[in-house]
């Protein structure tokens, strides 16, 4: 049986995406180090191990890169939450909010720049993908979604947040059997 050869560009993609992945965990590192605002194109470029002109070839802001990262790390934590029991679904995101590196500094340098990434006009999507991977409706989603920005800003014990996220589910789960 003979194997067929990677299609043109196949090779390319991949490494594309992986030098991709690897700006935005650079980028991640230099946002945790020292902030949005303080954060340069040539820090990322650095913490990536990069060129300036290949994080150029990828980016063209450091807007860009933010909101790339942003979108990645979202993906990332409704894939973990995906499937879950409710309660341990709430549990993982509350430990990767708590301890998240950016989210961590955005809260504790730039509370401002936390807000602006949740503005009004992001924040249906984020509940709506939120409900999707939770699996409960848009108002639970909606208080998962402030109850998990409450934990990004004070993240507490984990036992804590875990008993929380317990609570929290006990009463999304039951908040269908509500008349309104």
């Amino acid at each position: 049986m003979s194997s067929l050869p990677p299609a043109p560009g196949a090779r390319v993609g991949f490494a594309v995406s992986r030098t991709r992945r690897g700006l935005l965990d650079g980028a991640a590192r230099a946002f945790a180090s020292t902030g949005l605002r303080r954060t340069t194109m040539q820090s990322i470029a650095a913490a990536a191990g990069v060129a300036k002109a290949t994080l150029y070839n990828h980016f063209r802001t450091k807007d860009e890169v933010a909101r790339e990262l942003l979108a990645t790390e979202l993906d990332r934590l409704l894939a973990l939450a995906a499937g879950l029991p409710l309660a341990d679904a709430l549990a993982a995101l509350s430990d990767e909010c708590a301890g998240h590196p950016v989210l961590r500094r955005l809260a504790e340098t730039e509370p401002e720049l936390l807000a602006v990434l949740l503005t009004t006009e992001r924040w249906p999507e984020l509940t709506a993908r939120l409900a999707a991977a939770l699996g409960v409706d848009d108002e639970a989603a909606e208080l998962a979604a402030r109850w998990l920005l409450g934990v990004v800003l004070q993240p507490g014990r984990s036992g804590l947040r875990h008993r929380a996220a317990a609570r929290l589910a006990t009463v999304l789960g039951s908040s269908g059997d509500q008349v309104t």
